[in-house]
């Protein structure tokens, strides 16, 4: 593995300290799927808080897989008294290295791990140097085409910010205007000089004059990688239509999780039976209706 600036900023950022709780989260989730790692990612690891929904990719064993990734599931695990939460992404590592390098369609990967992320736990050594390799790989890509979407010159964030607006639209993302800039402001100790390091690892030339960068792409560099990303374009939103489909029909804990949304939000508890907690996409309109009832039962008491 090449130790160089970049590689050292990923090693620091996937070391960072996360709370034991999240840290026998992990250990859990990790178990039940035989893994080699599992990251941590999302705005709890920016706040350290417990609160809402933790989010973790579980990265397993095994050759790359055939058809759509991730399986994603909603998982709960008390401790001391307390239920956490979480949103959980399974994948192999190999098909999260595949899609981190830029060679699939799919910009999903790149684009989120790019962003700060923590290894909350891990296999062994060799796990934790594949996943090293794995998300520098992610900031590569995401540099390379920030280089070609982004203005001939500017600041760091003016090309992040370029990066993050083409891949919400490429994504099927609905997101507030300036919902890149809070990202940036977010992880601001993160991307700082990100941008450059991550040039320089690829091999792109750039020149630097306070904080005003231009990437030296040559006109043949330059359309090779518009031609990859109109591509990557024209195939996100129909990939991930794709993607919640199946997420419709094989989200794990759906139901649980619809159910804890409601009375978080509404303070009215909504019933499960064995079947509703098996097929959430049949039992979401009787869900519903039980909540609506519940609501106007409370209001009457």
């Amino acid at each position: 593995m090449s130790h160089d600036t970049l590689t050292a900023r990923i090693e620091t950022a996937l070391a960072a300290d996360v709370r034991p709780e999240v840290q026998a989260f992990a250990a859990k989730l990790a178990t039940q799927a035989d893994a080699l790692a599992v990251l941590f990612y999302g705005s709890n690891l920016r706040s350290g808080s417990l609160e809402g929904v933790l989010d973790f990719y579980v990265l397993t064993r095994g050759p790359r897989e055939k058809g759509l990734w991730p399986r994603v599931g909603y998982h709960e695990l008390e401790m001391g008294g307390e239920v956490l939460r979480a949103k959980v992404a399974e994948m192999r590592l190999l098909t999260f290295a595949h899609a981190a390098s830029g060679d699939h369609v799919d910009t999903t990967i790149w684009a989120r791990f790019v962003q700060p992320c923590a290894l909350a736990w891990t296999a062994d050594e060799a796990a934790r140097e594949t996943v090293v390799c794995t998300i520098r790989a992610a900031a590569i890509t995401a540099s390379r085409f920030a280089a070609a979407l982004g203005p001939d010159e500017g600041t760091e964030q003016d090309y992040w910010g370029a990066l993050f607006r083409a891949t919400y639209k490429a994504e099927l993302r609905v997101e507030k205007p300036g919902r890149e800039q809070q990202i940036l402001a977010f992880g601001a100790g993160h991307f700082d000089g990100l941008m450059r390091d991550a040039w320089a690892a690829d091999g792109i030339a750039f020149s630097v004059e306070g904080e005003v960068l231009s990437p030296t792409l040559t006109e043949r560099e330059g359309s090779r990688i518009l031609k990859k990303w109109s591509r990557r374009r024209r195939l996100g939103k129909p990939l991930n239509v794709l993607r919640l489909l199946r997420a419709a029909t094989t989200f794990e804990g759906g139901a649980r999780y619809l159910a804890w949304k409601v009375e978080r939000h509404t303070g009215v508890a909504v019933p499960l039976t064995p079947f509703r907690e098996k097929h959430p996409l049949i039992s979401s309109p009787v869900l519903i209706a039980s909540y609506l009832r519940a609501k106007s039962r409370a209001k009457k008491g």
